[in-house]
């Protein structure tokens, strides 16, 4: 696989939608313990059962800050109060087991899931695709619906750079079918399309035109969409 396809893989949409799906459920997160702490007053049991699951949300909390510090340092000189390391090796190894343990320690939380996100990212990056799939395959069965469909459409666009057209297509008619906060039915719609777009051009122009006369980020990834279908035939 060329560097091209890796990069598009790394840096694709779904990168930027786990961006907007953690800031939705973190914007949400005091309305949770919120009406949480309501139903917790009645029960002293269940008040300790709450605030030992909030104490639990702020340590993760925490574990991904600090590895999105490192993920952030510099490499050499950096102004004072800036993490930095002396070589982009000692950089990447310190990040690597930051994601690491926090894809491990956290396993089926959101935390846990980005941190899957960053090291199925890597993986790709480094043309390890087995490695992508296998990590992006986890989040799918154990992560929160949010980050659990973004990893469906990550590993759909893997399948699809490995020519497993039809294992792609099938993981992208399911999210159609199953929309979730952070990956909506359009979205699915056009990494469908592209995929298709293959082997059968007029089916995925179909697909797309409907969504490029308005004037949304949708209506610019069809657009863009029609142009990648266009430049595989």
């Amino acid at each position: 696989m060329d560097r091209k396809t890796r990069k598009d893989l790394k840096t694709d949409k779904f990168a930027a939608e786990m961006q907007h799906g953690f800031e939705f459920m973190t914007e949400h997160s005091d309305a949770v313990k919120k009406y949480g702490a309501i139903a917790a007053a009645v029960i002293v049991l269940v008040a300790a059962i709450f605030f030992y699951m909030r104490y639990q949300g702020d340590v993760r909390e925490k574990a991904l800050s600090e590895a999105m510090k490192i993920d952030q340092a510099h490499i050499g000189p950096a102004p004072p109060g800036f993490l930095t390391y002396p070589t982009q090796e000692e950089k990447d190894k310190a990040r690597a087991k930051a994601f690491s343990d926090l894809a491990s320690k956290y396993h089926g939380s959101q935390e846990g899931a980005i941190g899957e996100f960053y090291l199925a990212s890597d993986a790709v990056e480094k043309g390890n695709l087995a490695e992508a799939e296998k990590r992006f395959k986890d989040v799918m069965d154990s992560a929160p619906a949010a980050y659990a469909s973004l990893a469906q459409l990550a590993l759909a666009k893997v399948y699809a750079a490995q020519g497993k057209d039809a294992e792609g297509e099938k993981l992208l008619r399911d999210l159609m079918a199953h929309p979730t906060v952070t990956v909506s039915k359009d979205q699915a719609t056009i990494a469908l399309a592209v995929i298709i777009g293959k082997k059968s051009p007029d089916e995925a122009r179909k697909m797309l035109e409907p969504m490029r006369t308005e004037r949304t980020a949708i209506s610019r990834a069809a657009v863009q969409a029609l142009g990648d279908v266009a430049g595989a035939q």
